[in-house]
């Protein structure tokens, strides 16, 4: 892979395994979005850039190379190999082999521990144009001014110390619905017990998933999310509408329990379950597969 930097925008040439509508439509993040001209402009990390892929380029714009080195690379998961993921997975079977070419430019990105947990709370039984809406209220209102970018203002999402500042209400105004409750208990109780969210990457996954279901509006598949997509647990699998469908057209029988079927994927694809997950549920969810 070539890195260089011009005009605030660093590039990558000859990057694998990297398409930008796969990586932000996947269901793993609610700060991307799409631009009239297809790019996507994202906040993570306490910025903002905006990713766009040409000539078989990927641009990050707004940006440069002493970040790239020190945030994007690790955040985009440049440092891990995708093909042999793939290659891997494609062996397994005929239906990974085809969600995995279908989704071929997925990328877990590495995401803030705390963001993720207060995301997935707002994510239960919601809709992603509603979860995006309630997440940029909640940074709007109680997070830090990053600056402007392209006549937008942006701001970063509010660390538990700033959002313990707003009252449930407040945060019910920000558009959270019931979910409010669930926010305000556990932003409260990460500052009372001073609690690292970002530490439990250091948890086992089995541990990790014990912690974050003692907040309250974490169940299962919740926890499995924020484990996925904030801890970088790898070997579980969260189990949404959307990957039950793909499970009982390609996998299960129509009565297995959520559980059940939690426990046969990730008996089934072992240590990549969370990037089989990922493929399968982009690839149900894009072709409408078990509708």
């Amino acid at each position: 892979m070539k890195v260089y930097e011009e005009n605030n925008t660093v590039i990558l040439e000859g990057v694998a395994d990297f398409n930008p509508k796969h990586i932000f439509e996947c269901g793993q993040c609610f700060r991307w979005h799409k631009e009239a001209d297809n790019s996507y402009t994202g906040v993570a990390k306490g910025r903002v850039i905006n990713v766009s892929e040409k000539d078989n380029k990927i641009y990050l714009d707004n940006t440069n190379l002493k970040d790239f080195e020190e945030i994007w690379y690790n955040y985009f998961d440049l440092g891990t190999n995708y093909t042999d993921i793939k290659n891997t997975l494609k062996n397994m079977d005929e239906h990974l082999n085809k969600a995995s070419e279908f989704g071929y430019g997925i990328r877990i990105l590495k995401q803030d521990g705390w963001e993720m947990l207060i995301s997935f709370i707002i994510s239960s039984n919601n809709r992603i144009p509603m979860i995006q809406k309630a997440i940029e209220n909640l940074s709007r209102n109680y997070g830090t001014y990053i600056g402007n970018y392209r006549g937008k203002d942006y701001y970063a999402f509010p660390t538990p110390e700033e959002l313990n500042k707003a009252s449930q209400e407040e945060i019910r105004a920000c558009q959270t619905g019931f979910r409010d409750k669930y926010i305000k208990s556990t932003t409260e109780n990460v500052i009372k017990d001073n609690e690292n969210i970002s530490g439990y990457t250091s948890l086992s996954t089995d541990d990790c998933i014990k912690e974050l279901k003692k907040f309250n509006g974490v169940g299962p598949k919740v926890a499995d999310c924020i484990a996925l997509f904030g801890m970088q647990k790898y070997d579980t699998f969260p189990v949404d509408v959307w990957v039950k469908r793909v499970m009982q057209e390609f996998y299960v029988s129509e009565d297995m329990s959520l559980p059940k079927m939690r426990t046969y994927a990730i008996d089934k694809f072992g240590n990549l379950a969370g990037f089989a997950q990922q493929y399968l549920f982009y690839y149900a969810r894009e072709l409408g597969i078990g509708r």
